[in-house]
């Protein structure tokens, strides 16, 4: 394992964000179509300790940061109309909704039918079984081309959720990652950023959000502590590596701008910090200082 491998730009300071004010982001883009205009989420998976006590009191929680757009990863043991209810209660937006691999290759119908009650528009693959990073990954593609296309008739958009290892390089140039792009169709199949997991495996996400411009939509927001471990490719990493939105090493302006450029939808905070509970209002607040709304 090596320390930080990529080099990234230094990142605006938040005196500058504070003199520009309220048209400090996005400037160059802001005439354009604004991709980012959803604002700011939650990935409800941030909330996982709280829910296992009282998944109920978890949802006020996540409605008290003042989000109303969420990203499911589970029901927390209440059956889907049940969370359904609970969320449309609390006028929770579901944007999104994670599946296992598995149960989209043995359900797919259920998939779908949960996902639309729920009102998402994106089905998303969070994870992909491997081994030391390897996987047949023309496999996957044509799996995901197929379910994709079955989503989409059905009015939802298959995505797929990148952890690192899918950027081991190979022998013969490339990378996993890229044959999950380049053999599955835009129409079919779209990618979620998780930036943190990016940066772990030594990519520098501005790059690869320009790589292929019309396929990212979605974003997870977390940050990577300074001086932690990059470019193994484990999809694996310590609880104490997640440090909160702004206080990494990630230039969240510079990859932030890229997203908007490129279309990426909605942003959603991933919280895997130690202490959840205080790390989701500092990134909220570092986002929202930076023109993140909602």
């Amino acid at each position: 394992m090596t320390t930080l491998a990529v080099q990234f730009p230094t990142p605006l300071s938040l005196f500058h964000f504070a003199v520009l004010g309220s048209t400090l982001l996005f400037s160059s883009v802001a005439s354009d179509a604004a991709p980012l205009e959803a604002g700011l989420g939650l990935q409800l998976w941030s909330l996982r300790a709280p829910a296992k006590e009282n998944p109920f009191a978890a949802l006020d929680l996540a409605r008290s940061y003042g989000v109303t757009n969420v990203e499911t990863a589970g029901t927390w043991g209440l059956s889907a109309d049940a969370f359904s209810a609970a969320l449309r209660a609390r006028r929770l937006n579901v944007v999104s909704a994670h599946y296992g691999y598995d149960r989209l290759q043995q359900d797919l119908r259920g998939v779908i039918a949960e996902a639309r009650a729920f009102g998402a528009e994106y089905v998303v693959v969070p994870w992909l079984k491997n081994q030391d990073g390897v996987f047949d990954a023309a496999a996957v593609a044509r799996d995901f081309d197929r379910w994709g296309a079955k989503l989409r008739a059905a009015g939802l958009k298959l995505g797929y959720h990148p952890h690192g290892f899918e950027f081991r390089p190979l022998p013969d140039g490339g990378t996993r990652f890229d044959t999950l792009v380049t053999q599955t169709k835009p129409e079919n199949v779209c990618f979620e950023m998780d930036v943190f997991w990016v940066v772990h495996a030594g990519v520098d996400p501005v790059a690869l959000l320009n790589k292929y411009p019309d396929r990212w939509r979605l974003m997870h927001l977390k940050d990577l502590r300074r001086g932690a471990d990059v470019g193994t490719h484990t999809g694996r990493a310590p609880a104490t590596d997640n440090v909160p939105v702004g206080e990494g090493v990630i230039d969240w302006p510079a990859v932030l701008a890229a997203a908007q450029k490129v279309g990426v939808v909605h942003c959603l905070i991933e919280d895997e910090t130690t202490e959840p509970l205080k790390s989701i209002p500092a990134s909220l607040a570092y986002l929202r200082n930076l023109g993140l709304a909602r």
